[in-house]
């Protein structure tokens, strides 16, 4: 195989290695329900994607024609993950499950809890 090949393989496996390990980090260490959702869908999306590149690489250059099974796989995840996100932020809200103290805009959690249009807040 090229070296730059090789090259551009590792340097796709190694930004989505470091991506599924911060999105694997701040799956654990964030902490409330709503600031640990970010993670496995924004870091960790992006990590596997770099990594399923990197396989849709290799195996397009070992087998001499394009591999759309990796490309297939990318493009079901980066479709999927927000929507599975946006679904478990909605179920959480109707759960009332509690945000940060410190996050802001917490008044649209009741109206969007009650499917309403949200009210602005007074800003004094």
């Amino acid at each position: 195989m090229n070296f730059w090949v090789e090259l551009l393989i590792t340097i796709l496996l190694l930004i989505g290695g470091v991506f599924v390990l911060v999105g694997s980090i701040g799956l654990s260490r964030l902490p409330d329900f709503y600031t640990r959702l970010h993670a496995p869908t924004k870091a960790t999306t992006v990590g596997m994607g770099g990594i399923l590149i990197a396989s849709m690489v290799m195996m397009s250059v070992n087998q001499g024609h394009l591999s759309l099974h990796e490309l297939l796989i990318t493009l079901f995840l980066l479709i999927t993950a927000p929507i599975t996100a946006h679904m478990l932020a909605k179920t959480a809200l109707h759960h009332e499950n509690r945000a940060l103290r410190r996050t802001r805009s917490q008044h649209l959690m009741s109206s969007a809890r009650e499917q309403q249009p949200p009210v602005p807040a007074d800003h004094d």
